[in-house]
């Protein structure tokens, strides 16, 4: 079976949807940095069906790898000419790939950052969009405040030093653009934090200050970020789904993606050197993006949250297993109703009612086999993205906040590193050893909330550590079932 590439693109086309524009006219007009899954599933989507509808040919994009992990895909996609396979995984079991072609090119950045800034400075490069995830925009979580102290920050803002970071490199390539007589490029977060186009801002700004504080003042003023909202679940790809691929349509890929068949962007209209026809694909074009990132914040990805902890502790490793279980979709469904929606405001043309039971339905795919060590993966970030602003916000209002309080809790259970059946968690956290030391603490049921760089000031307010408490008390004596038996059962607060 010959592997996927630009040379054996039409003997694949006999058997699957393949790209129908000529990627030899295909020009770079976007920089992505981070390309995984998730991106390769969602925006490079977008630009794809663009493409085959004869239009966004400049719009192509250019890949860029900043970690070690990133090798990988490096090696991947140039033996594929840079295409590869979405499969989307429709919960009747049927399967729907595609072979797409809006990435053509990928540059692995510690190979050659020179060549990084090249693309991002030449003229036909108008958007650089990032996946680098929640904690990847280095602010601390303390002080709210860009992190000046890290090392690798530290280390390219050295004299004649080579770039290496994101904000280094991109800084570097404004601060080129600009000598040259060039307009800035527009910077697109695509990744879940409220306001993320902001925190971008906030971010590349403060690097560029501590470089030149009027360059600083230039980004700010100059430079657009606007927020988005996305939304697609795309869980890790794995042997089982390549082989598949290969035996069911005959396409061997490295690399394919696999997903569910929703997918949303919601963007805020602000470019600079303008965009691709995003809209005439089903991009939503807004001028106030806020309401539709609440709502995907503190609804789908803080239910992940709801459901993770506690279903991996009672031994459940898949999304669609804990929603399958009347205890655990009752639950979830009660803290979106009770805790979440308050803090929400209204989403234009979103019935959040039928929102909600959408998520429960798309998390009850088991096709997409999302897994629950994806969603606890990385808490320390998380929680306080997707959870934690629910619990502000409803403390501030006299609101709701118990289950929230257990979800809390359940992180904390889980972050001892063994379920309830004493089955060890492999714990995937930048934060793991203290908070797993923290959490295991017996003569102090506060220790874990005491991690102020995650929690803040909410250990010292009694309206939550009370609750926090009863619940973590409750999964070390009683277990998960147990508590949450009790929380469902419970009458609403008045």
């Amino acid at each position: 079976m010959p592997l996927l590439n630009a040379r054996t693109l039409a003997d694949h086309a006999a058997r699957v949807p393949v790209p129908t524009y000529d990627r030899r006219r295909v020009r770079t007009g976007i920089v992505h940095f981070g390309v995984g899954g998730f991106h390769r599933a969602h925006q490079a989507v977008y630009l794809d069906e663009l493409m085959r509808r004869g239009q966004a040919l400049d719009w192509g994009i250019c890949g860029v790898g900043l970690l070690p992990g990133d090798r990988a895909m490096r090696d991947v996609l140039a033996a594929q000419d840079h295409l590869y396979t979405v499969v989307v995984k429709h919960a009747d079991g049927t399967r729907e790939p595609r072979v797409m072609g809006s990435v053509v090119r990928y540059l692995y950045a510690p190979d050659d950052p020179a060549a990084v800034v090249d693309r991002l400075v030449d003229e036909a490069t108008r958007v650089v969009s990032l996946t680098i995830t929640e904690g990847g925009y280095n602010v601390d979580p303390a002080t709210g405040r860009f992190d000046a102290d890290n090392p690798a920050i530290r280390a390219d803002l050295a004299p004649g030093a080579v770039p290496r970071s994101v904000f280094g490199l991109v800084v570097e390539a404004l601060v080129r653009r600009r000598e040259r007589g060039l307009p800035p490029f527009t910077v697109v977060s695509c990744d879940n934090l409220a306001g993320n186009g902001d925190v971008a801002r906030d971010s590349f700004t403060a690097f560029a200050a501590l470089r030149d504080p009027g360059l600083g003042e230039w980004v700010r003023r100059e430079v657009r970020f606007p927020n988005s909202m996305v939304d697609r679940i795309t869980p890790v790809t794995t042997d089982a789904d390549r082989a598949g691929l290969a035996r069911d349509h005959g396409v061997e890929d490295g690399w394919p993606v696999v997903c569910e068949p929703f997918a949303q962007w919601v963007l805020e209209d602000s470019f600079t050197a303008g965009r691709p026809p995003l809209e005439e694909v089903g991009v939503q074009l807004v001028a106030d993006v806020e309401p539709y990132e609440l709502m995907k914040l503190r609804l789908l990805n803080a239910a992940h949250q709801v459901l993770c902890y506690l279903g991996a502790l009672v031994g459940y490793r898949f999304v669609h297993e804990v929603c399958r279980d009347p205890l655990f979709a009752a639950f979830l469904l009660r803290y979106l109703e009770r805790e979440a929606t308050p803090t929400l405001r209204p989403v234009p043309g979103v019935d959040l009612d039928r929102y909600r039971r959408g998520l429960l339905e798309r998390f009850r795919n088991q096709e997409v086999a999302d897994t629950l060590a994806r969603l606890c993966a990385d808490t320390s970030d998380r929680v306080p993205e997707f959870l934690l602003p629910v619990v502000r916000d409803n403390l501030d209002a006299g609101g709701e906040v118990d289950l929230a309080a257990a979800v809390v809790a359940g992180w904390a259970r889980y972050a001892e590193g063994v379920d309830e059946r004493g089955e060890p968690i492999e714990v995937v956290d930048r934060l793991r050893e203290p908070l797993a030391a923290a959490a295991r603490r017996r003569d102090d049921p506060l220790a874990f909330l005491r991690r102020r760089e995650v929690f803040g000031d909410l250990v010292d307010d009694p309206r939550f550590t009370a609750p926090y408490t009863r619940a973590l008390e409750a999964l070390r004596t009683r277990g998960a079932r147990a508590l949450l038996g009790e929380l469902v059962a419970a009458p609403a607060c008045a």
